[in-house]
């Protein structure tokens, strides 16, 4: 008799919480029970346990749509250490929470409500895919609601791979004592390096000579990047080649140069122009201005 049991299959099925301690209760729950208007779900309430001295505590849950929940602990007579307190500074507001929103309209929307409830709006964001806004709760905690403007597709996923895979590498040269890993440019040349095709005088991979002498730059085949193609087409000293697995490649014997406020580049676009990877030498990439040529022999 045959008794082996079928591995069931291995996925995940979305968010099912996040979870955050608090040392303001009231102000937790009333932001996001009624400034929100998250339904709360559950609360566990219990004695202290496990390791760490364990104080009692309460762990109380907000639906916040589509089978997810946000939550919260509540450590009774605990004092909050400092490194809970959500700093000004990049590397705190890294971490966050986004919800999604299906129509511009409701963007719109929670921006009033938002506004009227007397919670202040931090700034409205394009990104490639997404449009949001940015608050914090009374924790300090930052917030997104944000509306994809596009589905991710297989391209999107193959460009993060080819990116991941770019930027890997020299975070292993660094910790090998091979190469410093200090800028986004390393990434999008070693990046370029890989999606080369075979061309005379082309060696090795990350920063391999281009003997041809050309600046050449990788455009991936998605909406939000197509105005630097349509413009670079009508610049005669480029040539633009594609799409090949993806990537528009531009290349010129000159100089690759483009404008963010005559393509209408939102500064977040803008500043992911060249994330297709490129070779050559970035001359100027200032907050309008883009230049590139090819790399001095």
């Amino acid at each position: 008799m045959n008794t082996t049991t079928a591995t069931p299959a291995m996925h995940l099925n979305g968010v099912h919480h996040t979870a955050r301690p608090t040392w303001k209760l009231r102000e937790t729950v009333e932001f996001y029970r009624d400034v929100l208007g998250l339904p709360m779900v559950h609360a566990i309430s219990a004695r202290g346990w496990g390791p760490d001295n364990h104080p009692d505590f309460l762990h109380f849950f907000f639906d916040s749509g589509n089978g997810s929940t946000i939550a919260f602990f509540y450590y009774i007579g605990a004092e909050q250490p400092d490194y809970t307190h959500p700093q000004n500074d990049y590397r705190s507001r890294a971490t966050h929470t986004a919800w999604a929103v299906q129509s511009t309209d409701e963007l719109d929307a929670w921006r009033e409500r938002l506004e009227a409830k007397g919670v202040p709006i931090k700034y409205r964001l394009r990104h490639e895919l997404i449009e949001s806004i940015y608050f914090n709760d009374p924790n300090g905690y930052p917030i997104e609601i944000t509306l994809q403007l596009r589905p991710m597709n297989a391209l999107d996923a193959t460009d993060a791979a080819n990116t991941l895979q770019a930027a890997i590498a020299l975070e292993d040269a660094q910790h090998a004592g091979r190469e410093r890993f200090t800028s986004i440019d390393q990434v999008w040349q070693r990046k370029a390096a890989a999606l080369a095709p075979n061309e005379p005088g082309r060696t090795g991979q990350g920063k391999q000579a281009n003997q041809a002498g050309l600046a050449v730059l990788n455009v991936l085949e998605v909406p939000e990047f197509e105005p630097i193609v349509a413009a670079l087409r009508r610049d005669p000293r480029c040539t633009v080649d594609g799409p090949h697995g993806g990537y528009w490649r531009i290349a010129s014997k000159e100089a690759i140069v483009f404008e963010r406020k005559a393509l209408g580049l939102v500064p977040a676009l803008w500043n992911a122009a060249l994330t297709g990877g490129f070779e050559g030498r970035v001359v100027s990439f200032d907050r309008n201005t883009l230049e590139l040529r090819p790399e001095v022999a």
